[in-house]
């Protein structure tokens, strides 16, 4: 078992220290924007997109994902509310990250005129390769974790980071260990990656645009529903967790477009942009001429 706890701040920087938690978000980006550049070239769509739109999607993400985090730990902030703006930032809500970011992607596509679906289909394997790294951040902060264990992952918290459920008068410092609910995330964000990917390449020719994005919909919400049941911490209502809540809106939803659009195979999806370098991800088809088009007469050339 570890037998140490992290130091939050990796290194200072004259009066200002540098969290680790940080170092892990931009980590985290910087391995998400190879990804979707790499992704992009091989759907088929043009990777120079990526560039203001990381920009623009992680901003929007990093709103979202605060906000979420901060109502759902209200307890830690009501009395300071400063703390929810001025560093260090303990925290960041995965599902108010993924709200505000699919927003951003939505009016960020629709003004270049890009296929929406076809980019959250490259989004989505970039989208766990961020949580894989990020939620490391989670581990120097000494959050993100679960109910005391004796498995031989378990991860020892200081008495001060510890929820009102697990004083240390009733779990001695020395003795107690527990889930390391992050490190589960990290590891579903890896395998969620490798996934999609390998999906995107071995059943490419069975794919519709938006597949990608469903299917990690539907991966992530179940996973997280899961990880919910071990935490005490939680945002609930009446007394059901929050995030189980809206687990289940991204699985459910989800589950039933990815089964009503399978439900023939329509002919209208779009075709990649540049549809001879695409390797990877839905074909798309272009839609087939109508039969009218096909009936008409060539024109009489000689005639005229």
């Amino acid at each position: 078992m570890l037998d140490f706890t992290p130091n939050p701040i990796a290194f200072q920087l004259g009066p200002l220290p540098v969290y680790w938690y940080g170092i892990g978000y931009a980590l985290g980006l910087a391995a998400a924007y190879q990804v979707l550049v790499q992704m992009a070239r091989r759907a088929g769509e043009d990777p120079d997109v990526v560039g203001n739109g990381m920009i623009v999607v992680a901003i929007a993400a990093l709103i979202g994902g605060r906000a979420y985090h901060v109502i759902d730990q209200w307890a830690l902030y009501k009395d300071d509310l400063l703390k929810i703006v001025l560093p260090p930032y303990t925290g960041l809500g995965v599902y108010g990250g993924i709200a505000f970011g699919l927003v951003a992607v939505v009016i960020y596509a629709r003004r270049l005129r890009q296929p929406i679906w076809r980019w959250a289909d490259i989004i989505a394997p970039a989208l766990f390769t961020m949580q894989a790294v990020a939620r490391w951040g989670n581990f120097f902060n000494q959050e993100l974790y679960g109910p005391p264990t004796t498995l031989p992952w378990g991860i020892p918290i200081e008495c001060a980071h510890r929820i009102a459920d697990y004083p240390c008068d009733t779990f001695p410092f020395d003795t107690t260990r527990f889930q390391p609910l992050f490190l589960y995330e990290s590891l579903s964000g890896v395998l969620g990656a490798a996934f999609l990917i390998w999906l995107g390449f071995r059943f490419r020719n069975r794919l519709r645009p938006g597949d990608l994005a469903l299917t990690f919909f539907i991966w992530y919400g179940v996973v997280r529903f899961v990880l919910e049941t071990l935490r005490h911490d939680n945002w609930t209502f009446f007394g059901v967790p929050v995030a189980q809540i809206v687990s289940l809106l991204f699985i459910l939803p989800a589950l039933a477009i990815l089964l009503w659009r399978h439900r023939d195979r329509d002919l209208t999806d779009d075709p990649p942009s540049r549809p001879k370098a695409a390797t990877w991800g839905a074909p798309g088809r272009a839609a087939e001429p109508e039969d009218d088009d096909l009936d008409e007469p060539a024109p009489d050339v000689a005639a005229a």
